[in-house]
């Protein structure tokens, strides 16, 4: 059995009393490097469009999610845990290869049959695991490219996985018994169930007969829930309308989150029963905000909520992209840790490297941070401040940054046209030339619905922040490609 290290994905924020309480916690032997012989195992779960309030552990009065709920108990729940974008393709994009999605041509989320995808030249944290010696497994929404299961584009397999069973994007024709899933290559046609439920079946199917016993894994588990088109068993359904939800779409989508809760007790239920819980660290998180209700025809069913945050999914205000996040690490920390540091998906390919003893490639930037350090007390050295840009973002501003509490939104000198899609050619040219604009300046220790804008008050901080926008910014523009194939429109 392999010996337990801890992971958390954390930036200093100075929250000194709750370092001292995660170092505190863990054992006195324990070190930052793995253990000679024993590395950790990685379950990481991605949920699609959860909102940072969906959660009873979040603030929730009315959804049902006991087993998030005892996982945050158990373990820590992070207050200020980021999605790499505010939308799905790019922020899985950021997950896996730690970069900001730009940087690789993932702007914006990925129709079917596009150019768009996830470059094969990318390395992603499966594909460096998996050299040294870790076991892969890609289950649920993969959306990483447009030309699914075809020679055409990279699938999972070229990105890490030795395993996969995904779909493009959404479940097909809803979350009730989809046929549109893949496995390793071959069509797996329509399946009973529910979405969740299913993807859960086949995670617990390889861990239990399909992975390699002598390595080491990396579980990979991607819900489709709650995102649209939304289908829940009926007696979930039920039991929120007998608790008053009358709304049809509320109590589905309610039922929805509940359903994928389910499934999370199923997973950890199988880590318990094959005897791979003590060793396994536990992330769960959400790919990006809630969506909005109706903003398209089929989202009638959309009833996440961003808690106390401004805005939801495609804006880049708070609710479209920090997001619930819990961390469970058997005997490494106290029960019911909250931890208000900064969290980010871009943070997980080097923080996991260097726990399983991977070395990371230096030939392109690495935009998240390995957070190692803080197992000893030490700060960590985050090079690069997270930053966002989306030119699809709906309220006003494309790019973020976040430095300590201050948070910088900017808009740009072009049309709303350009960045819609973002991914044609002629776009993508004048995007290169764009230059930022309309800065607002945020103290997020203060102020977390952004209702207060500080720019005009503190001048010399948005020129602080705002060159340093400029510049991150100035580099995507200098090595984002241009997807010269005609788009889908």
């Amino acid at each position: 059995m392999h010996s337990i290290k801890v992971l958390v994905i954390v930036t200093i924020l100075g929250a000194c009393s709750v370092f001292a309480s995660i170092v505190q916690a863990a054992p006195a032997d324990s070190g930052d490097a793995p253990a000679a012989g024993g590395r950790p195992n990685f379950l990481v779960i991605l949920c699609d469009d959860l909102g940072y309030g969906d959660l009873g552990c979040y603030g929730h009065r009315v959804i049902r999610t006991p087993h998030l709920d005892r996982l945050a108990a158990e373990g820590m729940r992070l207050t200020d845990c980021y999605s790499a974008a505010p939308v799905c393709s790019p922020s899985r994009a950021g997950l896996l290869t730690g970069r900001n999605p730009n940087r690789m041509g993932v702007y914006d989320w990925i129709p079917s049959d596009h150019v768009m995808h996830l470059p094969a030249d990318e390395v992603t944290v499966a594909t460096l695991l998996r050299r040294g010696g870790y076991d892969t497994c890609h289950v649920g929404k993969w959306h990483c490219n447009g030309k699914f299961n075809a020679p055409a584009q990279p699938q999972p397999d070229d990105h890490g996985f030795s395993y996969w069973f995904s779909t493009q994007n959404n479940a097909h024709p809803s979350h009730h018994n989809p046929d549109n899933f893949v496995r390793n290559g071959t069509d797996a046609g329509r399946l009973e169930g529910y979405a969740c439920q299913v993807v859960a079946d086949e995670a617990i199917g390889w861990l239990e007969t399909k992975r390699d016993p002598d390595k080491p894994f990396f579980l990979f588990v991607c819900f489709h829930e709650p995102h649209e088109p939304i289908a829940s068993p009926p007696a979930l359904v039920d039991s929120y309308r007998q608790a008053g939800v009358m709304e049809q779409g509320r109590a589905l989508y309610y039922a929805n989150v509940t359903n994928m809760d389910a499934a999370v007790g199923r997973l950890r239920a199988a880590l318990d029963r094959l005897d791979l819980a003590d060793t396994t660290f536990i992330w769960f998180t959400s790919d990006n905000g809630p969506e909005t209700l109706n903003r398209y025809r089929g989202a009638w069913r959309s009833f996440g909520s961003p808690g106390p945050l401004r805005g939801m999914k495609l804006h880049l205000y708070e609710g479209g992209i920090r997001v619930p996040g819990i961390l469970f690490w058997p005997g490494r920390t106290r029960a019911g840790v909250e931890c208000p540091m900064v969290v980010s998906g871009v943070d997980v390919l080097p923080t996991l490297c260097e726990l399983a003893g991977v070395d990371v490639p230096d030939e392109r930037p690495i935009d998240g941070a390995s957070i190692v350090p803080i197992f000893s007390g030490r700060p960590v050295a985050r090079q690069t401040p997270l930053f966002w840009f989306y030119g699809a973002a709906l309220g006003g501003p494309k790019f973020a940054l976040r430095d300590g509490p201050d948070k910088l939104l900017a808009g740009w000198n072009l049309p709303e046209a350009v960045g819609r899609p973002l991914a044609l050619p002629e776009n993508t040219r004048r995007a290169k030339q764009a230059q930022l604009t309309k800065f607002e300046l945020y103290d997020l220790s203060e102020d977390l619905a952004e209702n207060h804008d500080r720019a005009g008050r503190e001048p010399g901080r948005v020129e602080v922040l705002g060159e340093r926008a400029s510049e991150l910014f100035a580099q995507i523009q200098e090595t984002c490609p241009v997807w010269e194939e005609p788009a889908v429109r």
